[in-house]
């Protein structure tokens, strides 16, 4: 029976999919069954055919190295690098709370491991106009915990103790932080992870380090956090 977690952040830019695809890459080398997904990605590229790239999938294929087939890992892409509520918006094809539940049980299906990213922080709009989807409805329809990507530099500890409040208040498990950005012996970056494990009670999972091409965690902890 397959495993998932997961993956939000305090906000965008924070390296959400770079860290994701260092988590995906532990589970590969391990010998798992992994794989990704994503429900909307927005600010994509396009080929020479006119077709939108996932970027986001794209990246976490090639850095982990999984042989999963893009098509399979996001049902809606984008080319503005808006909001999904508004990308759509302007360019059409609305999220649909069916599709992405249609798509995520396909993954099921294949893989043991699955590991799916959000769309910017967790309060981000997914479709507004035809339907009301906050990106925290998704992850109730498909029941799972989550690890909150956070950047180690200033300004952290507000956004993480607001983040892990509101998942609080909206019943949203959490199963600890991964602080990206970091730099070993930065008395600020230590000073902000410890207030923030003292702020909120959650743990931190990992740090990682700009350019870092492994996640240091356990594997068999990492696992443990898929349910």
């Amino acid at each position: 029976m397959s495993k998932s977690i997961f993956i939000t952040g305090t906000g965008t830019d924070i390296g959400k999919t770079y860290v994701t695809g260092l988590i995906v890459k532990k589970l590969k080398e391990a010998g798992e069954n992994a794989a990704y997904y994503k429900a909307a990605m927005s600010g994509n590229d396009r080929r020479a055919d006119g077709s939108l790239i996932p970027g986001d999938a794209l990246f976490v294929k090639k850095t982990s190295g999984i042989e999963q087939p893009l098509e399979q890992m996001c049902p809606y892409i984008y080319e503005n690098a808006y909001s999904p509520h508004l990308a759509s918006r302007i360019e059409g094809n609305p999220v649909e709370m069916d599709v992405v539940k249609e798509g995520y049980k396909n993954v099921c299906e294949k893989y043991d491991y699955i590991t799916m990213e959000g769309s910017g922080g967790i309060l981000c709009p997914i479709c507004f106009d035809e339907a009301k989807i906050q990106l925290e409805d998704i992850i109730h329809e498909l029941d799972m915990p989550s690890i909150i990507i956070a950047d180690a530099g200033l300004g952290t500890i507000n956004s993480v103790v607001l983040t892990v409040e509101y998942m609080k208040s909206h019943d949203l498990p959490i199963k600890g932080i991964i602080f990206n950005n970091y730099h070993p012996g930065n008395v600020m970056e230590d000073d902000n992870i410890f207030m923030c494990e003292y702020m909120t009670g959650i743990k931190t999972l990992a740090k990682v380090r700009k350019y870092d091409k492994e996640l240091d965690i356990d594997v068999e902890l990492l696992k443990g956090l898929y349910s």
